[in-house]
C-alpha cells in the first residue's frame, strides 16, 4: 500500500511543476521574452496547455472575472497540497 501512495504523491509532485512550467511559459509567452514562432517553444507551450488545460478549465468556470489575473493555477495548487495532506496525514495512518 505504500508503494501505491507513493507513486500517487510523486505524480502529483510532477504535475505540480508542469503546472508551475505552464505558468511561467504563459508569462513569458505574454511579454515576449520567447519567440512564439519557434517549432520548439510553440510544442512545449502547446504540450503544457494540453496537459494543464483539462484541469484548470471547471475551476475558471467558477471563478470571477478579475480581468487579467488568472489564480486557477493557485487554485489548483492548493488543492493538489490539500490531496497530498489529506492522503499522507490521514488515509495513510490508517492504512499503515
Amino acid at each position: 500500500m505504500l508503494a501505491l501512495f507513493q507513486t500517487i504523491d510523486l505524480a502529483l509532485n510532477l504535475y505540480t511543476w508542469v503546472l508551475i512550467a505552464s505558468a511561467i511559459f504563459s508569462w513569458l509567452y505574454a511579454f515576449n521574452v520567447i519567440n512564439s514562432s519557434n517549432q520548439f517553444v510553440n510544442s512545449v507551450g502547446m504540450f503544457l496547455y494540453n496537459v494543464t488545460e483539462p484541469l484548470l478549465r471547471p475551476i475558471r468556470r467558477v471563478l470571477p472575472n478579475l480581468g487579467g489575473i488568472d489564480i486557477s493555477p493557485i487554485i489548483l495548487l492548493l488543492i493538489i497540497f490539500f490531496m497530498r495532506s489529506l492522503m499522507w496525514n490521514s488515509i495513510f495512518p490508517l492504512v499503515a
